[in-house]
């Protein structure tokens, strides 16, 4: 064999191994631009208008892609309920959450009204409106550990007791409600109405026209009780959570404020932690049995209703430059916010990766086969979640207080 033959056939088996170890390269398309859930509710609230504008996102053809939540180790929850048209997913997420909390210390089986405290959270958010002079964020956001805040004050319900549904209304619709009260607090500023009881008694007016008054005593099988007996009776206490956060901006292993609007009241009881350490804290956590309350951001190309799933695209990032760099940068930007919190209620080991069962209120998990779920490739959540709500003894070994 000739010096020439040689070098091209070694050659042709060098070319040939590098195609061979190319990565893979996913790809996008424009697809209609779509929610049918969200169609549904906007037109049973008599407003709809359709989007005629195409979306950018991944084309998923030939992903291997959990199909059915069956798949999944799963943890006790309640079925997935809708939000309908309203920025309730913090109440309903972090709710889920604490429900199936109850269940796992005592077996008991209970559906918690997310409306009582969204009443109550409304009353809080005009409290310290009134209180900061107009300079206190008024918007329908908040986040999971301003629930306990509530509950501690306002006591619970079960959900059958306190529905916040007019007669004959199939979802929730909170536009009138927070146009309304918006107003109203906008004539409160303009006019220097900063009398605190004046201003709560209006709210509340505006509340009960719209979601209904709350009830002062309840009946549970058949022993009359307030909201606050039925919270006790459930003996959960605060002290054994906690809220984890993973942010470059912030000093690791502090507690720290977590900069973003919904923390309307500027909590600083998040605790920081290294990208890695969240992710192994959040997985072992799973494994160990426990659900977990988690927010972050839904608005990315690989973040489809259709398909049930979210994932990061290489032509986002590649898997193996998904770090702490690249998630603050994303924060930093903007172009990841936290809007939206959702509740994660199993997991999935595929091909060597974590799947993640999520519990999700939004329109958009309505929309598969799978209805009021997604399923999160650990990238997704890596990249783009921002904080999760955690029982403490879930994270032994794992992170350090």
């Amino acid at each position: 064999m000739t010096r020439c033959m040689t070098i091209g056939i070694i050659s042709i088996l060098t070319l040939h191994t590098l195609v061979a170890q190319a990565p893979k390269k996913d790809k996008g398309q424009f697809v209609d631009k779509k929610n049918e859930f969200w169609e549904k509710v906007q037109r049973e609230n008599r407003k709809y208008a359709a989007d005629e504008k195409k979306e950018f996102i991944v084309d998923f053809s030939g992903m291997d892609l959990p199909k059915s939540k069956d798949e999944f180790v799963t943890y006790w929850h309640n079925d997935p309920v809708s939000q309908g048209n309203s920025g309730m997913c913090w109440s309903f997420s972090t709710t889920s959450f604490y429900e199936s909390e109850i269940f796992r210390r005592t077996g008991r089986k209970v559906k918690l009204s997310e409306l009582h405290t969204v009443y109550w959270e409304y009353v809080e958010k005009a409290r310290r409106y009134v209180q900061t002079l107009g300079s206190s964020l008024f918007e329908q956001g908040s986040m999971a550990n301003h629930v306990p805040i509530i509950w501690e004050k306002y006591g619970v319900v079960p959900a059958d007791v306190y529905t916040g549904l007019q007669k004959g209304e199939p979802f929730h619709n909170h536009t009138p409600l927070f146009a309304e009260i918006k107003s109203y607090l906008q004539h409160v500023k303009e006019h220097y109405i900063w009398d605190e009881e004046t201003v709560l008694a209006t709210i509340k007016a505006i509340l009960n026209k719209h979601l209904g008054e709350p009830p002062a005593v309840i009946k549970i099988d058949g022993k009359e009780m307030t909201p606050m007996d039925y919270f006790q009776s459930f003996r959960i206490d605060f002290d054994d959570y906690v809220d984890v956060l993973s942010l470059m901006e912030q000093p690791y292993h502090q507690f720290v404020l977590y900069p973003v609007p919904d923390n309307w009241w500027k909590s600083e009881a998040y605790y920081n932690v290294p990208l890695d350490e969240f992710m192994s804290a959040l997985k072992s956590a799973l494994r160990r049995g426990y659900t977990i309350c988690i927010g972050g951001d839904t608005s990315e190309a690989g973040y489809y209703s259709f398909e049930e799933v979210a994932v990061v695209p290489t032509f986002d990032i590649p898997s193996d430059y998904i770090d702490e760099n690249a998630r603050q940068l994303r924060f930093s930007n903007g172009s990841t916010t936290d809007d939206h919190g959702v509740h994660i209620v199993g997991f999935l080991e595929k091909d060597g990766q974590d799947w993640f069962l999520v519990k999700d209120s939004g329109a958009g998990a309505q929309n598969g086969p799978n209805e009021g779920y997604y399923f999160y490739h650990q990238d997704y959540i890596k990249l783009k979640m921002m904080d999760f709500t955690v029982c403490k003894e879930a994270l032994t070994g794992t992170v350090d207080f």
